[in-house]
């Protein structure tokens, strides 16, 4: 009698386990199987997610591209191929600065892909194979399950601004920081590999791509993996038995055609404008390691260099930079507001050019463009604490208050302004 009633009572309270878990939970029709699933988080706030996110993305990866024709080039050859994809979201593609291999995607649709890993390309297949690829990881909302999974629902839904109403500031952007860390080195299981593969191998043929697009990229970053890093390979495991399976996959399910894209005209023409402004992007990163030693008249020798031959965002921004550090604030704000008229989205130049007007003394310019900072990463100390130095400057004494006390929160306490800003809210507190 007593099993008896225990059996019961372990299935009642499974049956409101189970009740309180669908409660909180979204009904929605998953675009691969057709059949209805529930899901913590609905497409509208994935897409939330992915677009808060997305400054973040340009700001690690050195700013967006500034040749309008290349970006055009990506998003079209992106638009044809996730026009053909179940799940309809809001799909945009990038082609950002940085040099390192790699690609990779947001929840809800934003993907990336480097002007490094386009410069290893020789044909149109390949790049459509690399864009399929993250498009079958959205199709299969793997960034999606990987929220669910290591982050509560109230989490996500604070930081999309909907909840959580005895939260501090500084503890809602923190962990809007951790969110946005984690889906940037999102690494993929083998499974979840498998089906983007899978679904990419898919999709490139449907757009009417030979599907050994992505095979081919699969070698170049195995013989590339000797030599050098793939930065790729980091968040997406390639063991050989997944190139095996590619190319059965491939052999078994896709007949060649003559009808196949495998390159076009238009490909290697915007490859060809790509690797004409290679050589003004290698001076900058040869600047960067002279940066890092504090050498900033070589620096600034070689930035000069990269902008003689081809006046890109990043090339500006280090060039601001190495001028703030040699205390040509002036130059500093004018070289960052050049790189911040081609890339809006570009945090790093909006901070800079911020810095170097507190330095002047314009207080109220520097509050304007470290608001609009903020409203693209709002997690960064430094940010905060050159507010806090403005408002107090123009004597708003609560704004000055709650930007440094907001910098303090977020310090890793190795910025150098700790000291200060906890003078200034001594003084401002009045004691």
């Amino acid at each position: 009698m007593k099993l008896c009633m225990k059996k019961k009572y372990i299935k009642t309270l499974f049956f409101l386990v189970f009740l309180f878990f669908i409660s909180g939970c979204i009904t929605e029709v998953d675009p691969l199987s057709g059949k209805k699933t529930y899901t913590l988080l609905s497409t509208e706030q994935e897409i939330k997610i992915g677009q808060k996110i997305i400054p973040s993305a340009i700001n690690e990866t050195e700013g967006v591209y500034p040749d309008p024709e290349v970006q055009k080039y990506i998003r079209d050859i992106g638009y044809k191929i996730s026009s053909l994809t179940p799940r309809k979201v809001d799909y945009q593609f990038y082609i950002v600065n940085s040099s390192e291999v790699n690609a990779f995607a947001l929840p809800g649709g934003p993907i990336f892909i480097t002007r490094g890993l386009l410069l290893k390309m020789d044909k149109e297949c390949e790049l459509a194979g690399v864009l399929a690829h993250e498009l079958g990881h959205i199709n299969a909302r793997h960034h999606a399950k990987f929220l669910e999974k290591n982050f509560g629902m109230s989490i996500l839904l604070s930081i999309l601004g909907i909840a959580i109403q005895d939260s501090g500031y500084a503890s809602l952007v923190m962990t809007l920081a951790e969110v946005s860390a984690s889906l940037l080195q999102l690494k993929f299981s083998r499974d979840q590999e498998n089906e983007a593969d899978t679904l990419g191998v898919d999709f490139s043929y449907k757009a009417g791509y030979d599907p050994k697009g992505l095979l081919i990229m699969f070698e170049k970053f195995k013989t590339l993996q000797r030599t050098t890093t793939v930065e790729w390979l980091s968040t997406h495991p390639l063991p050989d038995t997944r190139i095996k399976k590619v190319k059965e996959m491939i052999s078994q399910r896709y007949p060649v055609s003559s009808r196949l894209i495998v390159d076009t005209e238009g490909f290697q023409r915007i490859l060809t404008s790509v690797k004409a402004t290679a050589e003004s992007y290698e001076y900058v990163e040869k600047a960067k390691r002279y940066i890092r030693s504090a050498n900033y008249y070589e620096a600034l020798n070689l930035l000069d260099k990269a902008i003689q031959l081809y006046g890109s965002n990043q090339a500006y921004t280090y060039r601001a930079m190495v001028n703030m550090n040699l205390k040509r604030y002036k130059e500093a704000a004018e070289d960052a507001d050049k790189a911040i008229k081609v890339d809006r989205l570009y945090f790093k130049p909006f901070l800079i050019k911020g810095i170097s007007l507190t330095k002047l003394g314009q207080y109220s310019e520097s509050i304007n463009t470290l608001e609009k900072a903020k409203l693209l990463i709002g997690n960064n100390p430094d940010l905060y604490y050159w507010l806090g130095v403005d408002y107090q400057a123009v004597g708003d004494k609560f704004k000055a208050i709650d930007n440094l006390s907001t910098a303090l929160q977020l310090t890793d306490g190795s910025r150098g302004w700790e000291s200060d800003a906890k003078r200034r809210l001594r003084t401002l507190r009045g004691y």
